[in-house]
């Protein structure tokens, strides 16, 4: 009787374990939401661009981000989140406003592209994919999943998959900046943000259950 009872327990103890994993790292990228928030500062600040001075438009994009965080916190979304946003828009119009060109404001997701290109590269030439990484972060360190083949090589796919997308955003939108292409850049930051972002995840989700699927299961 003592064993029938112990399993169940040990079971609803451990089967949680992938279901956060995955929650925290759409926590990450800022859930979808999150992605979508994002978006609306840029299109407001390239059409308020197209019609303002340089300043205003600034203004404008951090206005409505402002508004819109406070939006979700009154949508008890969390409040790191919700901030972050606004201290992204901040930071992007401030280089903007430092260069004195609209394109500027697109420099520090160029630049984050760059460095996740290097990142996600540079940990699959050392043999240690970078979702591996994570993935056995969130579960204590406790576990070789560099020596289950299976494992290592799904993800292998997952940050190959990251170093793509980053990659991408990197070499676009870096072509658009030289070009001066202010609304091209906008379309690009955009559509290479969210859609793009949601396929790697899918990849990467698949990597965390196949891990945990072999590894702790």
């Amino acid at each position: 009787m003592m064993s029938s009872t112990s399993t169940p327990a040990t079971d609803s103890a451990e089967s949680p374990r992938t279901p956060d994993a995955q929650q925290i790292l759409m926590d990450s990228f800022g859930g979808v939401s999150g992605m979508i928030y994002s978006a609306i500062p840029v299109v407001v600040f390239v059409a308020a661009h197209a019609a303002v001075s340089l300043p205003i438009a600034i203004g404008a994009a951090l206005a409505v981000a402002a508004v819109t965080a406070v939006w979700r916190i009154a949508r008890k979304e969390r409040v790191s989140t919700a901030i972050g946003g606004v201290i992204g828009v901040a930071v992007a119009g401030g280089v903007a406003a430092w260069t004195g060109s609209a394109d500027g404001y697109f420099l520090i997701g160029i630049w984050a592209g760059l460095a996740g290109a290097v990142i996600t590269i540079a940990s699959l030439v050392a043999r240690r994919p970078l979702t591996g990484l994570l993935w056995n972060a969130l579960h204590g360190r406790r576990h070789a999943w560099r020596a289950d083949p299976s494992v290592l090589r799904a993800h292998d796919i997952a940050t190959l998959t990251l170093a793509v997308l980053f990659s991408a955003r990197f070499v676009v939108q870096q072509a658009l900046y030289e070009s001066e292409a202010t609304g091209w850049l906008a379309f690009a930051k955009v559509a290479m943000g969210t859609p793009l972002l949601a396929v790697a995840l899918v990849v990467v989700v698949w990597a965390f259950r196949r891990s945990s699927k072999r590894l702790t299961d």
